[in-house]
Formats: structure tokens, sequence, C-alpha cells
């Protein structure tokens, strides 16, 4: 149940949202809003400085609270609009109430921060997690908890180390993650793909892989993927168990755009496994802040030795003063408060997106744009050409990710490309969006 001011809080950015405050319009007084929702007028306080601090409103000493001014872009003039890179909106960011928790955390663990700490993680982080973990229905101890400094650090870990079932290849989807897949062709190891679009995967397909091939394990993002933004369903994710149990495979479930999701009724794959076949691995990089450089696996009892050897190797220990800002963070109750203004964040985006490509003509054009998330995928028609396209973009400031960036080698044509939003306001995206849609449908007339 919602508390009274973040009611207040959501209301306002609804009438924000739907233009029903003004830009420089005066908000309504404090006692007037706390007679309005039958609540102490500190309750009104604390709505208006977490908008504030969110930089959806001013205040003026004794003379009230506004709506900030939004300079609306130029459609002629504007500065670059990147749909390639992925990053939080920097107004998201927690900085003021992080910055109290860094202060914290070093009069806490003072007696630590000068000396080399536990590889595995800060125990009261790990302890946290526990709780934090079975939030999102993953349920493990401390003792399976490992931190690493961010998510990448943990993959690469997996990619090298041995794992029990003495296999050497990697499966990945097709498209997924560019990063993971230069980690695994990097460290030397031989690497397969299995095609995977907004419907899925085929698990015949998949069985067939694990049947005839040497599967080390099958790295799998089956929510909010990337590049495409779509989900498995329960159906999948039960199966992929199954087929991973029976032909001796592990999986690495990269879930790191858990916290975006506001549907909690949506199970990671590590909830249906019974047989200690998943590595899930979180980030707190991508709905949080990226600086800080934190992620977390929990690891099966039969890896937890090798991977301690190698996170040993890798760095000895992460950050204990970034680890303990974080323990603070979440058991202050700041996380949950962060992540629910997030979660709004996201779904509103994607709500302008879906809202801005309704306006133009898409015939033969697929989009794959879900609920929330930070991706959209936009596959063409074949023929348009995506480097033609590229180029006109680039050449007025808009940029966006090609496909081959997303599959093994470069080497499958696929004639789409990614969206990102996450770090782009609505009128960015909205701006963006109609140039992509005008280039493609002067390309679709002239092909020039």
């Amino acid at each position: 149940m919602k508390k009274k001011y973040e009611q207040i809080i959501e209301d306002i950015e609804e009438l924000i949202t739907l233009n029903k405050l003004k830009q420089g319009e005066r908000l309504p007084s404090i006692r007037a809003l706390a007679e309005k929702y039958q609540c102490n007028k500190s309750t009104v306080i604390r709505a208006y400085q977490e908008l504030e601090l969110n930089h959806k409103i001013y205040s003026i000493p004794k003379g009230g609270f506004y709506l900030v001014e939004k300079h609306q872009l130029n459609s002629e003039t504007y500065d670059k609009i990147d749909f390639s890179e992925v990053m939080p909106e920097s107004k998201l960011l927690p900085y003021k109430e992080f910055n109290h928790c860094i202060n914290r955390a070093v009069d806490l663990y003072k007696d630590l921060l000068f000396t080399y700490g536990n590889t595995q993680g800060l125990e009261s982080l790990r302890k946290v997690l526990v709780n934090h973990f079975s939030e999102h229905q993953v349920f493990t101890s401390e003792e399976s908890i490992f931190i690493t400094s961010g998510a990448q650090q943990a993959l690469n870990i997996l990619t090298k180390m041995p794992f029990t079932n003495n296999k050497k290849t990697i499966l990945v989807e097709q498209p997924t993650y560019g990063l993971m897949q230069e980690m695994v062709i990097q460290n030397g190891i031989k690497l397969v793909g299995i095609d995977r679009n907004e419907h899925g995967i085929d698990l015949d397909e998949l069985e067939s892989i694990f049947r005839k091939k040497d599967i080390k394990f099958f790295y799998t993002i089956p929510r909010f993927h990337n590049p495409l933004g779509t989900s498995y369903s329960e159906k999948v994710k039960k199966e992929i168990i199954r087929l991973a149990e029976k032909y001796d495979v592990y999986i690495v479930e990269d879930d790191y755009l858990v916290d975006i999701d506001s549907n909690t009724k949506v199970l990671p794959v590590h909830y249906y496994d019974v047989y200690q076949r998943t590595i899930y691995v979180k980030s707190f990089s991508k709905a949080f802040m990226p600086g800080i450089r934190i992620g977390a696996a929990v690891l099966p009892e039969a890896l937890k030795e090798a991977f301690s050897n190698h996170k040993r190797c890798d760095d000895l220990n992460t950050s204990v003063l970034a680890q303990g800002a974080l323990d603070i963070f979440i058991n202050s109750g700041m996380y949950k408060n962060h992540i629910r203004k997030t979660q709004l964040a996201y779904q509103k985006k994607m709500d302008c997106l879906k809202e801005c490509v309704k306006r133009f003509n898409l015939i033969g054009i697929e989009i794959t744009i879900p609920k929330t998330g930070f991706f959209a995928w936009i596959k063409l028609t074949n023929d348009i050409n995506i480097n033609r396209l590229m180029k006109r973009l680039e050449e007025k400031d808009i940029y966006v990710s090609p496909a081959n960036h997303y599959f093994i080698s470069n080497n499958r044509h696929e004639n789409a490309f990614r969206l990102c939003i996450s770090k782009l306001t609505n009128e960015q995206i909205k701006l963006g969006i109609r140039v992509i849609f005008e280039e493609i449908e002067k390309l679709n007339r002239t092909g020039w």
C-alpha cells in the first residue's frame, strides 16, 4: 500500500504528464494539499522535497513551490540524441541519498577501508542481499552470494573458470549482449548461438544443441532481453531448467533489469531450479548508479570454490566503501523508494515511445516495444539499407545500435536496430523517433 507522500508525488507527476499543470505554474499550498489528502503538513513537505530533488519543481522562499519550466527541443536545432547509450537518466540517480550512505559507510567501516576485505564480499551486505533477493523470488543464503565489481566481472569469471560438468562450449542467444560474446571469444572459448525473437526460442532446437554439443553453460537474459527488450514465458523458463538437468548443462541467468519490473508475479529461472543448475547474476548499475560497479552472483554449491579462487585472482576484493554504502542504502529503505520512482519513470518513457511510433506508416516494419525496460527492437523491410539509414541519422546527430553488434562475429546480416530510451527525456524520444521514421520513409520512397 502506498504511503500518503508517495500518492501525492504520483498524482502530481500524473498531472505533469497529462499537461494539466503548466510550466512555471505555482503548485497548491502545503496547507491545501494537507486538507485534500487528510494528512499532516510534514507529509506534503516530504512529497514536495522529493519532487524538488528530482528537479521537477523548485521552491521560492516564502513564495511557494513551482513546476520547473522545460525548454522544448527545437526540431531544427538540438544536441545529439543517442539511442545507443545504455545509461540511466541522470535526474533519476539518487546522488544526495547515496552521498549520505557513503559518509555513513566511512564511519561504520573505517577499520576495513585500509585492509583487504573478504573476497566473497562484505558479510553485512550479503546478509542484506539474502532478504533483497527473496523479494524477487531468488531464495539463497549469504554463503552462496558473491559480491563482484559489477555483473561484468561475474560473467567474465564464469566464462573462464572450469565447471563440474567438464564441458567447454558456451551457448548464447542470438542476438544477445555484445560484451558477453566478446569476453567469451577473447578468453579463447568456443561460442555457439541459438535464435531468439519476440516469441522466445525454439525449445526443440535448444534440446538438440544441449544433446549434440559440449555445452558448459547457456547464457540467457530471460527478462527485458538486451537487445530485444522481450521476456520469456514461465513455460519456457521451466523447460530450460528441465533440459539443463537432463543434459548436464548450467544456466547463467543475467537478471540485470529485475528492479525495473513492477510485475511481482514474473519469476526468475532460478525460482524453478531444484537441481542447483542456475547461476543468478544481478547488476546494481543499470537501474541504480553505473559508477558504483557492484554486482552479485548466486552460485550453486558445486561452483563456489572455483568462483572464489578466480575472483581472488581478479581483484582480491570489491570496494569495501561501495559495498558498505549499498548495504546502508538497501537496509534504510532508500533503495526501495528509489526503485519505485524509476519503475514509474521507465514505464512512462516506454509509453511515450509507443505513442510516437503510432503516428507513422509502419507497413512491413516489425517493432517490438515491451511494457517497460530500456530497449525496443526495430526490424526493417529488406529493401531499406540499414547502413544508409545509419549514415543519414548520424548526419542529423541521431544514433542507434545496428543489429550486427549483437550477433556472433558480426557474421549475420539482420536488417534491424536497437533503441535504448533509458537516458533520454520524453522530448528527446519524441523528436528522435520523428527523425528516424521520417528518414525510413524517405528511404522507402527513393532508396537514397
